[in-house]
């Protein structure tokens, strides 16, 4: 009878992955636990002295800290929205291989990913359009990226040509076909490129820090910012401590995508293979 051979890689790499997820849990589990400590103070303790909800309860209610947070929910919702529009009728337009110019204007895509305009160019466009110190320029830049038009307009042209052809002749217009029949096969993709979308705006800080100047008009990060490097402290009282409410204004950044992102990762994963990967 045969001995079975023990193999060394997969327990070295067992091991390793439970370092490293221990790296990555024990500073989590110090922040969330600081976060509910009404007596925190900086120091390895892993459970809170005395357990509140105070430092959450005055983000929420306290102006200076719930309007940043609800500015960062709201541009984060429209312009993934909008992005997403953009790149689903941008990839839609270039792949009809009949249009004339379709090859220019992909190309002309395609360049602005190697070459682009520049910081201060941009700045100056913004400001002579009027966009700066307004949130339209914090949702209108980012939503022009050239990476996921083009990972969308792969998507697409993986969808079989047949399918193309059978709409045309049931009369469907080129608009119908792709409500009808793009859309709901896109789901992966629109899934995946979305969350692409949502994170960059959830964690914009250099578009704000670049084109808004006025702090009514910043978001939750740029005001987490602030707190973090001591420029921008709460003001608390009735034995709060700041970093309580730091650590809560972290949980707060932290928590929207550890929710959301086990719910879309099978249409991560599936989206960006297809629309990357083509056979």
């Amino acid at each position: 009878m045969k001995k079975k051979k023990i193999e060394i890689f997969p327990i070295v790499n067992a091991i390793i992955f439970i370092l490293l997820a221990f790296l990555i849990f024990i500073p989590m589990w110090k922040i969330l636990s600081d976060s509910f400590d009404l007596k925190t103070s900086y120091g390895m303790r892993l459970w809170p002295q005395k357990f509140g909800l105070a430092g959450y309860q005055r983000i929420f209610s306290d102006p200076l800290l719930s309007r940043p947070l609800m500015i960062s929910f709201i541009t984060t919702i429209a312009g993934t929205l909008f992005a997403l529009t953009l790149s689903t009728f941008g990839a839609y337009v270039l792949i009809q291989w009949e249009m004339p110019g379709r090859t220019f204007f992909a190309n002309m895509l395609l360049f602005t990913m190697i070459f682009s305009g520049g910081m201060i160019p941009t700045y100056l466009v913004l400001r002579d359009l009027h966009l700066t110190n307004t949130l339209w320029a914090v949702i209108l830049l980012p939503a022009l990226n050239v990476y996921n038009l083009v990972l969308m307009r792969n998507f697409f042209e993986g969808i079989p040509a047949s399918l193309f052809e059978s709409a045309t002749l049931d009369g469907c217009s080129p608009m119908q076909t792709f409500i009808r029949i793009v859309l709901p096969m896109s789901k992966a993709a629109l899934a995946s490129i979305g969350l692409m979308f949502a994170v960059s705006y959830w964690n914009d800080y250099t578009n704000y820090k670049l084109y808004i100047t006025q702090p009514t008009l910043y978001n939750f990060q740029m005001k987490l910012r602030g707190m973090i490097m001591g420029s921008d402290l709460p003001q608390v009282g009735g034995g709060l401590a700041e970093n309580t409410v730091k650590n809560a204004a972290i949980i707060v950044v932290i928590i929207p995508f550890m929710i959301l992102y086990p719910f879309l990762q099978k249409y991560f994963v599936k989206g960006v293979n297809i629309g990357a990967v083509k056979e």
